[in-house]
């Protein structure tokens, strides 16, 4: 990558900085796993999954809180034609030229084909399985097992539906991609050089407190559109392709609620 397209350093985060905002929002999600719900399942009329379901929005909205101040005191401004440069959101970048090229979105649907075809419908179960034989103390209580959502008993429930459509943005661009690529992302090559989207990666699985199993597959399947992210300049990749996720989420959702599935 060219001089005109690599980060500057001068302006990076420190270490100490960037493992702060990381503690910030990972930390909640501990909390929620292993202190908040079970605190509050024998004291709340509902079912398990899905009072930690509601607390893990929560914490998704805390992300984008989080984002808002510290780009507040970064650029003293809010305004989104500032941040969506400082966040890299912006047409794909030709790593050669550093000029735009839209057309360069296209390798999101290889990427798409990667995480979500051959990543999440065919290895991550292995993958999951492999991870709890070296470490089987680091299963998740039953509770965090997003399957609840998927049961035939919620059909007609079109509540549902809308408890989806809060979760979706929050969780695929205004909450962890906001903070994990917007804001973290472009900043850690001062400290982590060419390998700060292996970092990022890191960062990302390690922040999935709730969910330990995951995390060797989370690392493996979060890398491809984060080095796509960095590579081309532009956080579209990951929201699309992580997004992609969210899409697949409201269809199933969708065919539960209207008796289909």
């Amino acid at each position: 990558m060219n001089n005109t397209t690599s980060t500057q350093t001068n302006d990076q985060y420190s270490l100490a900085k960037i493992l702060g905002i990381w503690a910030v929002v990972a930390l909640p999600m501990l909390l929620i796993t292993y202190v908040f719900t079970p605190a509050l399942i024998p004291r709340v009329n509902l079912e398990p999954g899905f009072l930690f379901f509601y607390l893990v929005i929560l914490s998704l909205v805390w992300q984008f809180v989080v984002s808002m101040i510290v780009l507040y005191r970064e650029l003293g401004t809010l305004r989104w034609s500032v941040i969506r440069v400082r966040m890299w959101y912006q047409t794909a970048r030709d790593p050669k030229t550093g000029e735009p090229n839209a057309r360069l979105f296209w390798w999101s649907v290889p990427i798409i084909l990667l995480v979500n075809g051959l990543g999440i419908m065919v290895l991550q179960g292995p993958i999951t399985d492999a991870f709890l034989r070296f470490l089987p103390a680091l299963k998740s209580p039953s509770f965090t097992d997003s399957s609840v959502l998927f049961s035939p008993e919620f059909a007609g429930q079109w509540w549902l539906l809308g408890v989806i459509l809060i979760l979706i943005p929050f969780n695929y661009f205004l909450g962890e991609e906001f903070l994990f690529r917007g804001v973290l992302l472009p900043k850690m090559n001062g400290v982590f050089g060419k390998w700060d989207w292996v970092a990022n990666a890191v960062l990302f699985a390690g922040y999935h407190l709730h969910n330990p199993q995951s995390f060797l597959f989370n690392v493996l399947f979060s890398a491809p559109y984060i080095w796509a992210s960095k590579y081309f300049r532009s956080n579209w990749f990951a929201v699309i392709v992580h997004g992609f996720q969210g899409l697949f989420l409201f269809v199933i959702i969708l065919l539960v609620v209207s008796g289909m599935l």
